[in-house]
Protein backbone atom coordinates (compact mmCIF):
# COMPACT_ATOMS: atom_id res chain seq x y z
CA UNK A 1 0.00 0.00 0.00
CA UNK A 2 2.63 2.53 0.60
CA UNK A 3 4.63 1.70 -2.35
CA UNK A 4 1.31 2.22 -4.40
CA UNK A 5 0.41 5.45 -1.79
CA UNK A 6 3.95 6.74 -3.65
CA UNK A 7 3.04 5.62 -6.96
CA UNK A 8 -0.10 7.30 -7.08
CA UNK A 9 1.41 10.51 -6.07
CA UNK A 10 4.54 10.14 -8.56
CA UNK A 11 1.51 9.73 -10.87
CA UNK A 12 -0.09 12.94 -9.63
CA UNK A 13 2.90 15.07 -9.57
CA UNK A 14 3.45 14.18 -13.06
CA UNK A 15 -0.14 14.53 -14.20
CA UNK A 16 0.06 18.83 -12.68
CA UNK A 17 3.95 19.00 -14.34
CA UNK A 18 1.94 17.99 -17.98
CA UNK A 19 -0.91 20.35 -17.27
CA UNK A 20 1.28 23.30 -16.18
CA UNK A 21 3.67 22.58 -19.25
CA UNK A 22 0.10 21.83 -21.68
CA UNK A 23 -1.97 24.57 -19.58
CA UNK A 24 -4.75 22.73 -18.24
CA UNK A 25 -6.78 24.86 -16.06
CA UNK A 26 -7.12 24.02 -12.90
CA UNK A 27 -3.80 22.21 -12.67
CA UNK A 28 -0.67 24.09 -13.94
CA UNK A 29 -2.29 27.33 -12.28
CA UNK A 30 -3.09 29.00 -15.27
CA UNK A 31 -4.94 32.71 -15.66
CA UNK A 32 -8.12 31.20 -17.59
CA UNK A 33 -9.39 28.41 -19.63
CA UNK A 34 -9.24 29.96 -22.61
CA UNK A 35 -5.32 30.70 -22.48
CA UNK A 36 -5.34 27.00 -22.20
CA UNK A 37 -6.87 25.67 -24.58
CA UNK A 38 -5.26 28.38 -27.26
CA UNK A 39 -2.09 26.19 -25.87
CA UNK A 40 -3.10 23.10 -26.22
CA UNK A 41 -4.32 24.15 -30.10
CA UNK A 42 -0.99 25.44 -31.01
CA UNK A 43 0.77 22.10 -29.66
CA UNK A 44 -0.78 20.02 -31.92
CA UNK A 45 0.33 22.19 -35.05
CA UNK A 46 3.66 21.37 -34.44
CA UNK A 47 4.82 18.52 -36.66
CA UNK A 48 6.34 15.54 -34.27
CA UNK A 49 9.12 12.93 -35.15
CA UNK A 50 11.18 10.98 -33.16
CA UNK A 51 13.97 10.93 -35.53
CA UNK A 52 16.25 13.17 -34.77
CA UNK A 53 19.03 12.83 -37.20
CA UNK A 54 19.74 15.58 -39.06
CA UNK A 55 18.10 16.14 -42.10
CA UNK A 56 19.43 14.99 -45.81
CA UNK A 57 19.34 17.63 -48.37
CA UNK A 58 20.59 15.22 -51.22
CA UNK A 59 17.56 12.60 -50.79
CA UNK A 60 14.77 12.36 -53.39
CA UNK A 61 11.74 13.81 -52.73
CA UNK A 62 9.38 11.50 -50.67
CA UNK A 63 6.40 11.39 -53.26
CA UNK A 64 4.33 10.03 -50.50
CA UNK A 65 4.08 13.52 -48.86
CA UNK A 66 0.83 15.83 -49.14
CA UNK A 67 0.71 17.03 -53.18
CA UNK A 68 3.70 14.43 -54.05
CA UNK A 69 1.53 12.77 -56.60
CA UNK A 70 1.12 15.90 -58.12
CA UNK A 71 4.72 16.97 -57.96
CA UNK A 72 5.53 13.70 -59.87
CA UNK A 73 3.09 14.17 -62.87
CA UNK A 74 4.07 17.40 -63.33
CA UNK A 75 8.25 16.36 -63.32
CA UNK A 76 7.30 13.20 -65.73
CA UNK A 77 5.63 16.30 -68.08
CA UNK A 78 7.97 18.49 -68.16
CA UNK A 79 9.45 18.90 -72.15
CA UNK A 80 12.95 18.47 -73.23
CA UNK A 81 14.24 21.95 -73.46
CA UNK A 82 17.80 20.66 -75.34
CA UNK A 83 15.04 19.51 -78.08
CA UNK A 84 12.83 22.34 -77.81
CA UNK A 85 15.73 24.29 -78.07
CA UNK A 86 16.97 23.14 -81.24
CA UNK A 87 13.91 22.69 -83.37
CA UNK A 88 13.52 26.88 -82.52
CA UNK A 89 16.90 27.46 -83.92
CA UNK A 90 16.43 25.14 -86.67
CA UNK A 91 12.67 27.17 -86.94
CA UNK A 92 14.48 30.66 -86.72
CA UNK A 93 17.16 29.52 -89.36
CA UNK A 94 14.67 28.61 -91.65
CA UNK A 95 12.33 31.68 -91.53
CA UNK A 96 15.91 34.01 -91.61
CA UNK A 97 16.88 31.61 -94.90
CA UNK A 98 13.20 32.27 -96.50
CA UNK A 99 13.08 36.01 -95.45
CA UNK A 100 16.67 36.65 -97.03
CA UNK A 101 15.88 34.78 -100.08
CA UNK A 102 12.24 37.09 -100.15
CA UNK A 103 14.20 40.14 -100.00
CA UNK A 104 16.64 39.20 -102.54
CA UNK A 105 13.86 38.34 -105.36
CA UNK A 106 12.33 41.71 -104.10
CA UNK A 107 15.50 43.39 -104.71
CA UNK A 108 16.19 41.70 -107.92
CA UNK A 109 12.53 42.48 -109.87
CA UNK A 110 12.56 46.08 -108.22
CA UNK A 111 15.95 46.61 -109.92
CA UNK A 112 14.96 45.41 -112.97
CA UNK A 113 11.83 47.70 -113.15
CA UNK A 114 13.94 50.82 -111.83
CA UNK A 115 14.02 52.26 -115.69
CA UNK A 116 10.39 51.66 -116.26
CA UNK A 117 9.85 48.23 -117.39
CA UNK A 118 6.10 47.40 -117.15
CA UNK A 119 6.96 43.68 -115.34
CA UNK A 120 9.26 41.88 -114.25
CA UNK A 121 10.65 38.06 -113.06
CA UNK A 122 12.80 36.15 -111.64
CA UNK A 123 13.85 33.01 -113.24
CA UNK A 124 16.71 30.58 -112.43
CA UNK A 125 18.06 33.41 -110.01
CA UNK A 126 17.93 35.52 -113.38
CA UNK A 127 16.05 38.74 -113.74
CA UNK A 128 13.70 38.75 -116.65
CA UNK A 129 11.43 41.91 -117.83
CA UNK A 130 8.74 42.74 -120.56
CA UNK A 131 10.83 44.22 -123.23
CA UNK A 132 8.21 46.92 -124.10
CA UNK A 133 5.33 48.26 -123.23
CA UNK A 134 3.20 47.01 -126.09
CA UNK A 135 0.42 45.10 -127.63
CA UNK A 136 0.87 41.65 -129.16
CA UNK A 137 -0.42 42.08 -132.79
CA UNK A 138 1.87 39.26 -134.49
CA UNK A 139 2.85 36.30 -133.91
CA UNK A 140 6.21 33.87 -135.20
CA UNK A 141 5.61 31.45 -138.23
CA UNK A 142 4.43 31.95 -141.71
CA UNK A 143 2.85 35.14 -142.67
CA UNK A 144 1.76 36.78 -146.13
CA UNK A 145 4.21 34.00 -147.66
CA UNK A 146 6.90 34.57 -145.67
CA UNK A 147 8.30 33.19 -142.32
CA UNK A 148 7.92 35.73 -139.48
CA UNK A 149 10.51 35.01 -137.36
CA UNK A 150 10.14 37.10 -134.78
CA UNK A 151 7.04 38.46 -132.59
CA UNK A 152 5.78 42.35 -132.61
CA UNK A 153 4.56 44.54 -130.11
CA UNK A 154 3.09 47.61 -131.23
CA UNK A 155 3.47 50.52 -129.64
CA UNK A 156 3.48 54.48 -129.88
CA UNK A 157 7.36 55.34 -131.52
CA UNK A 158 9.18 56.75 -128.44
CA UNK A 159 8.40 54.28 -125.80
CA UNK A 160 11.13 52.86 -123.92
CA UNK A 161 12.67 49.12 -125.27
CA UNK A 162 14.17 47.33 -122.44
CA UNK A 163 16.66 44.59 -122.07
CA UNK A 164 15.07 41.30 -121.73
CA UNK A 165 17.97 40.01 -119.48
CA UNK A 166 21.34 40.81 -118.49
CA UNK A 167 23.88 40.82 -121.58
CA UNK A 168 26.39 41.95 -123.62
CA UNK A 169 25.66 44.13 -127.01
CA UNK A 170 26.56 42.18 -129.77
CA UNK A 171 25.19 44.30 -132.16
CA UNK A 172 23.62 48.48 -132.56
CA UNK A 173 23.34 50.45 -135.58
CA UNK A 174 21.75 50.10 -139.40
CA UNK A 175 20.48 46.71 -140.50
CA UNK A 176 19.12 45.35 -143.82
CA UNK A 177 15.18 44.94 -143.20
CA UNK A 178 14.99 46.30 -139.67
CA UNK A 179 16.25 49.61 -140.71
CA UNK A 180 18.16 49.42 -137.22
CA UNK A 181 18.24 47.00 -134.47
CA UNK A 182 20.27 46.37 -131.66
CA UNK A 183 21.31 42.23 -130.32
CA UNK A 184 22.40 40.95 -127.11
CA UNK A 185 24.20 38.43 -126.16
CA UNK A 186 23.53 36.65 -122.59
CA UNK A 187 24.85 34.25 -120.59
CA UNK A 188 23.64 31.38 -121.33
CA UNK A 189 24.66 31.73 -125.04
CA UNK A 190 21.07 33.18 -126.33
CA UNK A 191 20.68 36.02 -128.23
CA UNK A 192 17.80 38.39 -128.50
CA UNK A 193 16.95 40.60 -130.61
CA UNK A 194 14.88 44.36 -131.01
CA UNK A 195 14.05 45.59 -134.61
CA UNK A 196 12.73 48.61 -136.32
CA UNK A 197 13.81 50.66 -133.48
CA UNK A 198 13.58 54.08 -133.83
CA UNK A 199 17.05 54.95 -131.91
CA UNK A 200 19.83 52.88 -130.11
CA UNK A 201 21.17 53.87 -127.02
CA UNK A 202 23.80 51.26 -126.35
CA UNK A 203 27.04 50.24 -128.06
CA UNK A 204 28.80 47.26 -129.29
CA UNK A 205 30.53 45.58 -126.43
CA UNK A 206 28.34 47.59 -123.97
CA UNK A 207 27.30 45.37 -120.84
CA UNK A 208 23.77 45.88 -119.82
CA UNK A 209 21.42 44.58 -116.93
CA UNK A 210 17.78 43.00 -117.11
CA UNK A 211 15.62 46.11 -117.44
CA UNK A 212 18.08 48.65 -118.69
CA UNK A 213 16.60 51.09 -121.11
CA UNK A 214 18.38 50.04 -124.64
CA UNK A 215 16.68 51.59 -127.86
CA UNK A 216 13.21 53.36 -128.15
CA UNK A 217 10.27 51.92 -130.34
CA UNK A 218 10.37 53.11 -134.31
CA UNK A 219 9.28 52.50 -137.63
CA UNK A 220 12.38 51.85 -139.42
CA UNK A 221 12.85 49.40 -142.38
CA UNK A 222 9.97 47.00 -143.52
CA UNK A 223 7.71 48.18 -141.09
CA UNK A 224 3.96 48.52 -141.58
CA UNK A 225 3.64 50.93 -138.33
CA UNK A 226 5.75 51.53 -135.24
CA UNK A 227 6.12 48.30 -133.38
CA UNK A 228 9.23 46.42 -131.45
CA UNK A 229 10.02 43.34 -133.69
CA UNK A 230 11.43 40.81 -131.16
CA UNK A 231 13.34 37.72 -131.79
CA UNK A 232 15.15 34.96 -129.73
CA UNK A 233 18.33 32.90 -131.27
CA UNK A 234 19.44 29.31 -129.33
CA UNK A 235 23.61 29.45 -129.35
CA UNK A 236 23.55 27.67 -132.94
CA UNK A 237 21.36 30.48 -134.37
CA UNK A 238 18.20 28.92 -134.58
CA UNK A 239 15.26 31.28 -134.17
CA UNK A 240 12.79 30.22 -131.82
CA UNK A 241 9.33 31.49 -130.85
CA UNK A 242 9.94 33.90 -128.27
CA UNK A 243 6.03 33.04 -126.92
CA UNK A 244 6.70 30.13 -125.29
CA UNK A 245 10.05 31.09 -124.39
CA UNK A 246 8.89 33.73 -122.59
CA UNK A 247 6.25 32.21 -121.05
CA UNK A 248 8.46 29.45 -120.01
CA UNK A 249 10.26 32.73 -117.55
CA UNK A 250 6.95 33.98 -116.58
CA UNK A 251 6.10 36.60 -118.85
CA UNK A 252 3.17 36.77 -120.99
CA UNK A 253 3.74 39.69 -123.61
CA UNK A 254 -0.12 38.43 -125.21
CA UNK A 255 -1.32 40.48 -121.93
CA UNK A 256 1.19 43.68 -121.97
CA UNK A 257 -0.87 46.23 -121.01
CA UNK A 258 1.85 48.46 -119.68
CA UNK A 259 0.79 48.48 -116.35
CA UNK A 260 3.69 48.10 -113.86
CA UNK A 261 3.21 44.39 -112.52
CA UNK A 262 6.11 42.72 -109.91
Amino acid sequence: MTVAAAAGGALVAAGQTVAGALGVPGWGGEASVEEAYARLAASAMLPVSTDTRSADTTAPMDASAIGGEQLGTRAASLPDLDRTAKVDVANLTKAARMGAEAARVERAVSSAMSHGAPRAVLYGGEAYVMPTAGRFTSGFGARWGVQHKGIDLAAPIGTPIFALTDGVVEKSGPASGFGMWVVLKHPDGTSTVYGHINRSFVTEGQEVRAGDEIAEVGNRGQSTGPHLHLEVWEPDGTKVDPLPWLSARGLDVTDATGSRDA
